[in-house]
């Protein structure tokens, strides 16, 4: 009986590896052009929403233009100098930054304490959670007409009705006195907004490891003592985005003070907004509004880029 062997096989060579054509300096600029293309429909709604009437208003803000006159007369910095001497501007200007601050510090002070409850095990936990977010939910006009019905400093108004009944209070001037008419409409603002950044921070909470309270309480720490020292730490960034959506929400607020009190009484709850809107369209002084718009973006500017710098100094020191 014969063996037959078979010769070994050889292992094919692999193909040689394929180099790919080094790309020429036209082919890279011209792949960087198709991505940069993909923006131009960006810059085109950026350019046609908010360059051009940015240099409009700045232009006018140089003018006499009233809206509904072709002639147009330079008159320097004089729409400027009014928005300083007119007592309409200062009174908006003042209770802008009013408001501001108010439900600024308001809303932070009530939301924080109100998320870590409602970050806690107890019976009924989602149904609170949503009752407390449901005052963000309705139009911010849609409130303040309903508050307004509350809030009416005749008799027949809901809480004044509420306390002759209960109490025999008088009629409280809740929207008719000046202080009483400006602090209404900033809790009115801190009750439609304190639920919606409550949830906020409650996001936020409940990404934050529950290993770091186990060993905060197994070394004895109180409860304070976490919240001071784990809580707040780790809730700068909610922090900061929650101060930034108040602060500038509150620079640009104008429907809540106009349902609830149009302004009144007298400028008590005017607002930069509606300050530029009267004098630009009610009272035909298009230069005037303008002059007070570019004021109140650079305010706005301002006030952004300092929160973002304090922010950022306040986390680099927490982490």
């Amino acid at each position: 009986m014969t063996t037959v062997l078979e010769p070994p096989r050889r292992t094919p060579a692999p193909p040689p590896a394929v180099t790919p054509p080094a790309r020429t300096p036209v082919a890279a600029f011209r792949e960087v052009l198709q991505v940069r293309a993909f923006a131009i429909p960006l810059l085109i709604v950026f350019a046609v929403l908010f360059a051009y009437p940015l240099v409009q208003s700045l232009y006018w803000s140089f003018t006499d233009f009233g809206g509904y006159s072709t002639e147009v007369s330079f008159v320097g910095l004089d729409n400027y100098a009014a928005i300083f001497t007119d007592p309409s501007m200062i009174a908006g200007l003042g209770f802008t930054i009013l408001f501001t601050l108010g439900t600024t510090v308001l809303v932070t002070v009530i939301a924080i304490p109100a998320a870590v409850v409602l970050n806690r095990a107890f019976l009924g936990r989602n149904f609170v959670r949503s009752v407390f977010f449901f005052p963000s939910i309705p139009s911010v006009a849609i409130l303040g007409l309903v508050w307004g019905f509350i809030l009416s400093p005749l008799g027949s108004g809901a809480l004044n009705s509420l306390l002759r009944s209960t109490l025999g209070i008088g009629p409280v001037p809740w929207l008719s006195d000046s202080a009483l008419a400006q602090l209404s409409v900033i809790v009115v603002g801190v009750w439609s907004t304190a639920g919606w950044h409550a949830i906020l921070y409650l996001a936020y909470l409940q990404s934050i490891p529950a290993d770091l309270y186990e060993v905060a309480t197994v070394d004895g720490a109180s409860a304070l003592q976490k919240f001071r020292h784990i809580t707040v730490p780790l809730l700068t960034p909610a922090l900061t985005i929650s101060c930034l959506l108040l602060m500038t929400s509150g620079l640009k607020v104008y429907e809540l003070p106009f349902t609830l009190t149009s302004g009144g009484p007298g400028f008590s709850t005017n607002t930069i907004t509606q300050t530029i809107i009267q004098n630009g369209i009610s009272q035909a002084q298009f230069g005037r509004a303008s002059a007070l718009a570019v004021v109140f973006m650079l305010l706005v500017g301002a006030i952004v880029a300092v929160q973002l710098l304090l922010s950022n100094r306040l986390e680099r020191r927490t982490s």
